[in-house]
Parts: C-alpha cells; structure tokens; sequence
C-alpha cells in the first residue's frame, strides 16, 4: 500500500472520530444546559419542529451509515412509535435493514425500550428489503400503554448504528 493511501485512510479515520467526539460533546452540553444554547442562536426550522439533531450528527449518520432525514414519529393514536430514514449509501445502510439484529427505541425519561412487534401472518413490522438510494424505509414500535409521548427524546439502536436525541412528534 502506498503511503498517500495510508494517509487518506487515516485522515477518513480521524475525520470520523472527530465527528463521534463533536457528536457526543454537542449532546452533553445540550443536555446539561439547553435553554443557553438555543438563546445564544436562532433556531433553525427543524429546531422549530422539535428536532435537535446537530448537522454534525447529521453527517455522521450520512458518513457511517449512509442515512439522512431520520425522525420518529407518534402515529396510531400514540400506540406506535415509526422510524423512518432516506437512505444515501446503500452499502453502509444495509445494517439497518438486517433482519438479524433486533431493532429496539430506548426512552430514557420513561424507562422504556420498546421493540419491533411482530404479527403472525406478516411478520416484524419494518421493512427489511435490500436498501436502495434516495428511498425512505421505516419501522414501527409498539407502544403499548402509551408510554412514549409526542416531545420525548428518544434513541433508537438497530446492531451497531445508534442515534441519540430524536424528538418524537
């Protein structure tokens, strides 16, 4: 291997690094003060929509997973929790689709972590397809009890991906 090519892996290797680092100190501060980061700027739209999620910890998803436009929502009159996420790089996102891993949404402030339900005829209720570019996958989680509401930050861990701090609208 030449040497420009250790140096390119490397460079792509601290670049990812330094965006988990930025990803984690950017959630710490978030959640120990929230009220001071949004008066030291003006809220963008999606802060306006509920969403937190950094554009650094947006391009970590882009750049790692091969994911955009993540988001959960409440639907079912609040008995289900739906993920969805547009997919970029199809190689990198094929994690996500992984029939093997069980997918699960973590909410910390109701110290619940619901699963992907699966139905007798239809099976889990996500979509496991090969992914492919620019298309939008989801999954369901079964909220039963209703434990998860609307405004609730939430994670969601599917294998190795996982993605802090998303607003449930």
């Amino acid at each position: 291997m030449c040497i420009s090519a250790v140096l390119l892996a490397a460079r792509k290797h601290l670049l990812l690094a330094l965006a988990g680092i930025a990803l984690i100190s950017t959630a710490s501060s978030q959640s120990s003060n929230p009220t001071a980061s949004k008066s030291a700027r003006s809220a963008s739209p999606s802060e306006r929509e509920g969403s937190q999620r950094t554009k650094r910890s947006q391009l970590y998803t882009q750049t790692v997973w091969g994911v955009d436009a993540i988001s959960t929502k409440s639907v079912e009159s609040g008995a289900m929790i739906r993920f969805t996420y547009r997919v970029v790089d199809p190689q990198k996102a094929k994690a996500l689709s992984d029939k093997r891993l069980k997918p699960y949404l973590v909410d910390e402030r109701a110290h619940v972590k619901l699963v992907v339900p699966s139905m007798e005829k239809v099976g889990q209720l996500r979509q496991s397809a090969p992914p492919e570019e620019g298309r939008s996958y989801w999954m369901l989680f079964s909220n039963k009890g209703g434990f998860v509401k609307r405004g609730d930050r939430v994670s969601v861990v599917i294998g190795k991906f996982h993605v802090d701090e998303l607003v449930v609208q």
